[in-house]
């Protein structure tokens, strides 16, 4: 290529070619260290195509669909969203969409190719109705990065694309639990007392699980019986090859502080007596453990790290035994078992089923938030507050998920509307049944 030169330094080649002026003088680019000419010539064409195109490292017109979306996770999701929905949207794309339409050009893509693809899916993978809508936003998204942020296409096919007519609606995941379920549950668990303390907290509050995990003693103010959830947990998983607990000194799952759902999410609430005894309690009963294990009890410290995926600053939670200094901030983490050990919410994975197929309940983590917040409002808690207390972002989300009529609920419907009706007098025609089949119409 005419615009790029090469030529030998010393031992090794660089190329070069000229940009745009800046002030008035002429400016050039410039690399060096390359081993033969060819190798010097190939990365200088390379550079000036990017040059002229602002940057961008792509042909927008050659570009793969299977390259963008590699392009979309690294320049927009990994900076912009939570690790993991950046963890979700890799799997669809690499178990679903590349294989199927990842070979086809970004701009040759139309609505019909992209309709064949969800439609495949929808009859070949038997997925359900949400995981499929999950796939058609991962296909919106990325176009709508690429025609309206760095314009690769001039329209976006997937926008019309429809998800397939499923005959049998989805049931409503959520369950609230009977005041009987309540009290198996709790007695199952009554000696795996971190299970037990955390499924408290989570039915006295209506805390999300990453909340319950997330909480540190400093959190709990036992005295004025409030709790502020100040940040959530999070699981990443680290390169290696293991699915073993971070005991046995090889895991690859490590904890991270991750900030909360909304803004909303942050808050203070108020907690009851019954859930300030059973905290305190737990907290004794961890001093004591804690002279038991001695240089054994494994202790929890909080390491500022940075976000490969934004270069942001975090929090990681590291691990290490009593009988090791470490010089950083300790984290109080509330919720660890007897011997210190700390495996967030990976703690309620065979407690859950346990529920599930030994007590034969219904069961996630969440159905303690889903219980907790209808029952305020069958109690009469004003809507307003319980929004609050769970930290929605408005008002129509606690309407929405929460308000669920029970089966108290609908007994009391008819009468209340009775003894409305009653205070009125509204008059009620009795007649005979003789009278009303002769009845001139």
């Amino acid at each position: 290529m005419a615009n790029v030169r090469v030529r030998k330094r010393g031992k090794s080649y660089e190329y070069q070619f000229e940009i745009a002026p800046i002030d008035g003088k002429r400016k050039s680019q410039t690399k060096s260290g390359f081993d033969t000419k060819r190798e010097a010539e190939l990365a200088g064409i390379k550079a000036y195509n990017e040059y002229i195109s602002a940057g961008q490292p792509y042909k927008p017109s050659d570009m793969s669909y299977s390259d963008y979306l590699d392009y979309w996770m690294k320049n927009y999701c990994e900076i912009n969203l939570r690790y993991n929905t950046i963890q979700v949207y890799a799997n669809i794309i690499k178990n679903h969409i590349k294989p199927k339409v990842g070979v086809y050009r970004l701009s040759q893509i139309t609505t019909g190719t992209l309709q064949e693809f969800i439609n495949s899916v929808y009859i070949e993978k038997g997925v359900s109705k949400n995981f499929l809508k999950n796939i058609l936003k991962v296909l919106k998204s990325s176009y709508n990065y690429a025609t309206d942020v760095v314009e690769f296409v001039k329209y976006n096919p997937a926008l019309k694309v429809k998800l397939p007519r499923y005959e049998n609606p989805e049931s409503d995941p959520a369950h609230i639990f009977t005041p009987e379920e309540i009290s198996i549950i709790f007695n199952r668990f009554r000696n795996s007392h971190t299970i037990y303390y955390a499924f408290l907290t989570a039915y006295y509050t209506g805390l999300r699980i990453s909340e319950v995990f997330g909480l540190k003693w400093e959190d709990i103010d036992l005295e004025n019986k409030t709790l502020t959830v100040d940040r959530n947990i999070v699981k990443k998983n680290q390169g290696g090859g293991t699915k073993h607990r971070h005991i046995s000194g090889n895991s690859t799952t490590v904890w991270y502080y991750g900030p909360c759902k909304t803004d909303s999410s942050y808050r203070t609430i108020d907690i009851g007596d019954s859930l300030v005894e059973a905290l305190k309690e737990f907290k004794q009963e961890q001093e004591i453990f804690k002279e038991q294990y001695g240089d054994m009890y494994m202790k929890h410290y909080e390491k500022e790290v940075v976000n490969p995926y934004n270069n942001q600053k975090e929090i990681k939670i590291v691990n290490a035994y009593a009988e090791i200094d470490i010089a950083l901030p300790e984290a109080h983490l509330v919720f660890v078992k007897d011997n210190g050990v700390f495996e967030g919410n990976d703690t309620c994975k065979y407690p859950f089923q346990v529920i599930h197929y030994e007590l034969g309940i219904p069961c996630r983590f969440h159905d303690f938030r889903d219980t907790h917040a209808t029952r305020l409002i069958e109690a009469g808690a004003d809507i307003k507050a319980v929004s609050k207390r769970l930290g929605h972002s408005t008002i129509e989300i606690t309407y929405n998920i929460y308000v669920r009529v029970t089966a108290k609920m609908e007994e009391e419907i008819v009468s209340k509307f009775e003894d409305y009706t009653t205070a009125f007098d509204v008059p009620i025609l009795k007649k005979p049944r003789e009278e009303m089949l002769n009845l001139d119409v």
